[in-house]
């Protein structure tokens, strides 16, 4: 069962790392073919799966340098059943593969660690039910619950700690992705993308959407992060007075300037600058204190969250590697 269901680790005052761009990583980095930008059906097959733990040590490894906290974020963002359904993939087969996606990350758990003495937590990772950048239908409560249950129970009933919903695109989702996990009591976090205007693809302010969740759910988000955006986005919004920012626990930055409608049209991946992306980290965590879980989202890799970790945390410790 869950080891930090009951006490997630990553509400108290250490930094904890996650991962970057896992679907562009794959993609540009090292030309594997993605159907739907859907990193699940790796688990399908041995190779597939290897690459995604090689992929999860390197993260790893980078967060034991610093003696950080780890946030494994399985890869099951695609993994519900409009997009398996597009795959070919059954009901059985879609809830065995969400299944494995936590299963691998809860064997890394223990060598982790032994090695570090720090947490290392486990995420199932929810995806929109519609595209992430454009969404063609806006979902409301009700039906967004009916749609996520499904793979939010089969995630609950595994050693997952929590699940997070990432690139929400509208509060309507996001309340029914909450109530599925009240329902299925497992914690949960909410995390929005905004367009280079700070606001939600719906329109929507990222402080009203903060506030209309908490008061649909009785603000029962552990927390809010914000994903694919790059800061110069989102910093704007962030007024440390304001009591809806101080529910903001976690930033997945893109490390590109570039609008959604851009990154879509590119024909090559928009790495930016990994050490500017830092120093917005490191000057978005001299505003926001509270925020602890930090790491990347489209087009960043191990070379950001290493700028990253090198900036905002302490130094490099002495523990060993956790790879194998």
């Amino acid at each position: 069962m869950s080891k930090y269901r009951d006490a997630l680790p990553q509400l108290g005052n250490g930094l904890f790392l996650t991962d970057g761009g896992l679907e562009t990583t794959l993609i540009f980095h090292e030309g594997v073919d993605l159907p739907e930008f859907a990193a699940f059906v790796l688990l399908a097959n041995a190779d597939g799966t290897d690459r995604l733990l090689r992929y999860y040590r390197l993260y790893m490894d980078i967060a034991a340098e610093a003696g950080a906290g780890f946030i494994a974020e399985a890869a099951t963002w695609r993994a519900s059943s409009r997009w398996a359904s597009r795959l070919g993939y059954s009901r059985e087969e879609l809830a065995g593969l969400n299944r494995k996606a936590i299963a691998i990350l809860a064997r890394l758990r223990d060598g982790y660690e032994s090695a570090v003495a720090a947490p290392f937590v486990i995420s199932g990772c929810i995806g929109p039910r519609d595209d992430a950048y454009s969404p063609s239908t806006l979902m409301e409560p009700g039906k967004a619950v009916g749609y996520h249950s499904e793979q939010i129970a089969t995630l609950a009933d595994t050693e997952a700690d929590l699940v997070s919903a990432l690139t929400m695109t509208h509060t309507g989702e996001a309340i029914g992705v909450t109530r599925a996990a009240q329902h299925c009591g497992i914690p949960v976090v909410i995390s929005f993308t905004v367009e280079t205007d700070g606001r939600l693809p719906s329109g929507e302010s990222l402080g009203a959407a903060v506030q209309m969740v908490d008061e649909a759910t009785s603000g029962a988000p552990s927390y809010y992060m914000i994903n694919c955006a790059h800061p110069s986005h989102f910093e704007s919004a962030l007024d440390p007075g304001r009591d809806w920012v101080r529910r903001l626990g976690g930033i997945r930055a893109n490390a590109s300037r570039r609008s959604h409608a851009e990154l879509d049209e590119a024909g090559e991946l928009d790495v930016g600058d990994p050490d500017e992306l830092a120093g917005d980290y490191q000057r978005l965590l001299s505003a926001c204190p509270h925020v602890t879980v930090l790491g990347g989202c489209c087009g960043t890799d191990h070379r950001h969250l290493t700028a990253i970790a090198r900036t905002v945390l302490p130094g490099p410790s002495e523990h060993q590697h956790t790879g194998a």
